[in-house]
């Protein structure tokens, strides 16, 4: 098992979706982790599932990330408090979906500073720390659409190539620190991104005739990956974009 033991792990929209398992991972690893999210009721689940064993290394802060200059106060805060972030994961996102000439510019910028801006505003909050000790993780989580075939998510699939090129120049400049920088796509989860489709079971059926997997992912699958990425193994993988789809896009 992997030991994350002495970690810190910030871990944007880490208490929904695919979050609450992964943090549940790096828990069970020994790792402290700090979730900013905005879903109370799955920010309580989360602290309800770290009751038993890990209450006292999570901590769960209820922000909005559209907030850059309270985002950077509140992570300077965190950190003269915890110390410093070793690895940090930018997962939340936003992701309204209609067709491209219905969205205002206001509504692409607003995608692009929860998904991505607030992204940058964490990473560097989080660098001189990993800088100071030679060794840091950044993960940006980016997603399959990325390579085509989703209509109606324009400003979102614009956020996450964002994240792609973002985790490949911060790879080149940081990588003399000791820090990597990856991107993970994540396949067609089950989760409540999938609620804005009008057919789930049609979809369900779209989703594994593309995957070469004949079954649903799981938050599992992207907890493991996640994992090994934040490990010290994965300390000569950097700049790099893991697709976690069940071979549904093939690069």
């Amino acid at each position: 098992m992997i030991d994350m033991t002495g970690k810190t792990i910030l871990y944007t929209g880490g208490a929904g979706g695919l979050g609450l398992e992964t943090t549940m991972h790096f828990l069970d690893a020994g790792a402290r982790v700090v979730v900013i999210d905005r879903d109370a009721a799955k920010m309580a689940a989360l602290e309800e599932a770290a009751k038993a064993h890990h209450a006292e290394r999570l901590l769960v802060r209820d922000f909005d990330l559209a907030d850059l200059a309270g985002l950077k106060r509140e992570l300077d805060f965190l950190q003269d408090k915890h110390g410093g972030f070793d690895v940090v994961i930018n997962n939340a996102a936003i992701y309204p979906s209609k067709p491209f000439e219905n969205y205002t510019i206001e509504e692409h910028q607003m995608v692009q500073r929860v998904n991505v801006d607030a992204a940058i505003v964490c990473v560097q909050s989080a660098l001189p720390h990993m800088k100071a000790r030679q060794w840091g993780r950044i993960i940006n989580i980016a997603s399959i659409t990325l390579y085509g075939g989703w209509a109606l998510l324009s400003p979102y699939v614009q956020s996450k190539g964002a994240l792609v090129g973002l985790a490949r120049a911060w790879a080149r400049e940081f990588g003399s620190y000791g820090v990597t920088v990856n991107a993970i796509s994540p396949g067609a989860f089950p989760t409540d991104a999938e609620k804005i489709h009008p057919d789930p079971e049609g979809y369900t059926r779209h989703v594994l005739d593309h995957q070469a997997v004949k079954r649903r992912g799981s938050p599992a699958d992207i907890a493991n990956a996640l994992m090994f990425l934040a490990s010290d193994g994965a300390g000569f993988i950097t700049g790099q974009t893991l697709n976690v789809d069940g071979g549904w896009v093939m690069h």
